[in-house]
């Protein structure tokens, strides 16, 4: 294993691009509700509360995921479309339902790191634009009884979602001193996303959350250690359309990256994502519902110079466990993002790269 032998050389070359991608790409998933939260898990990795170079920056990513529920989870998405509706008696239900979900999304994220401080921290801020596919399907049969009376649903329902999603403003306050970097941030959405209660696939999510944290970054480019983590919490609105809304959740992302050289890292990523109160709106019949659910995967990222502008390409996976309320299956991501390169009076003093 090789060591990276120069500290300012290292940190100097590769932020710049790498911290455009580092804070942020959210994204939909099924839809608002049924163990679907606001905060999609890995949206932070390594370097992510390390000040990057100030202008403008621009990444670029693409996003697939494939999930999969049965039981209690797949039935509830049956009731909340309208296909099944017992909501407001105490049935028994005999589930025998399975739900599966594949999305495929390109994330534009255009933002701006200010030169100024703000007390005593750098400011940058983002908007993200996403596109993409979402495909959803529930298969089997759905029984619900009451007394010597019964309904069932049974077959395939079958859904496809192809267009925009919400907007995703976001702001974070960074902090640098040696080794130790900081980090608070916030997001929220803006609803122009295609929505539909009676659809089984979404891209937009039909209500608005506001989610904020805090993040630590340990950086020894010198060693070439890097660790990351970021934990937030969610406030989610009602969902108009359909009186769903989630409970509230809290979140860490995580990441830990060994730099081989001054262009190219290996490490791992993680996340834990649990709701501390139950949803409201959901059908008696399910009690309580709180989702949970654990990732965890490789990566690797290059950093690419490119003249005056510095590249940054990251690849990582996450593979879940432990859910509960909640679909689960993987997820893989693939990030390229443009920055301007850093200037040589601050790659000479790491301790001023983004602070004055």
């Amino acid at each position: 294993m090789t060591r990276v032998s120069a500290r300012a050389g290292l940190r100097g070359g590769m932020l710049a691009a790498v911290v455009a991608a580092a804070g942020m790409v959210p994204q939909p998933a099924l839809a608002d509700q049924g163990g679907i939260s606001f905060w999609v898990p890995g949206q932070f990795g390594s370097l992510a509360a390390v000040p990057g170079q100030p202008g403008f920056n621009f990444a670029t990513v693409y996003y697939h995921t494939s999930v999969g529920a049965s039981g209690a989870v797949a039935a509830q998405r049956q009731i909340e479309i309208g296909r099944l509706n017992p909501r407001n008696v105490n049935l028994n239900l005999d589930l025998n339902v399975d739900l599966n979900a594949r999305a495929n999304l390109v994330f534009l994220v255009p933002g701006y790191i200010f030169e100024t401080p703000i007390f005593g921290g750098q400011l940058g801020v983002s908007m993200a634009a996403i596109t993409g596919r979402n495909t959803a399907t529930l298969d089997g049969a759905l029984t619900a009884s009451l007394g010597p009376l019964s309904v069932t649903r049974q077959g395939q329902i079958s859904d496809t979602a192809t267009g925009f999603a919400d907007l995703f403003p976001q702001a974070t306050l960074k902090w640098n001193q040696g080794v130790h970097n900081w980090m608070v941030y916030g997001m929220t959405n803006i609803q122009v996303g295609s929505y539909d209660r009676t659809r089984l696939a979404n891209l937009g999510y039909g209500h608005t959350a506001i989610d904020g944290g805090l993040g630590y970054t340990y950086f020894d480019p010198a060693k070439g250690h890097e660790f990351s983590v970021v934990a937030g919490t969610t406030y989610n609105f009602t969902n108009k359309h359909t009186d769903y809304r989630n409970g509230q959740d809290y979140h860490i992302d995580a990441a830990a990256a060994q730099f081989l050289s001054k262009t190219f890292f290996v490490g791992a990523v993680g996340y834990y994502y649990d709701q501390f109160t139950a949803d409201s709106g959901s059908p008696p019949i399910f009690g309580p519902v709180k989702s949970r659910v654990l990732g965890i995967g490789p990566q690797m990222g290059f950093i690419l110079p490119m003249g005056e502008m510095q590249g940054y390409l990251n690849f990582k996976a996450y593979f879940e466990s432990n859910a509960n309320n909640r679909p689960d299956g993987w997820n893989a991501w693939v990030t390229f993002a443009l920055s301007p390169a850093a200037k040589p009076a601050m790659a000479s003093n790491p301790a001023r790269m983004a602070l004055k």
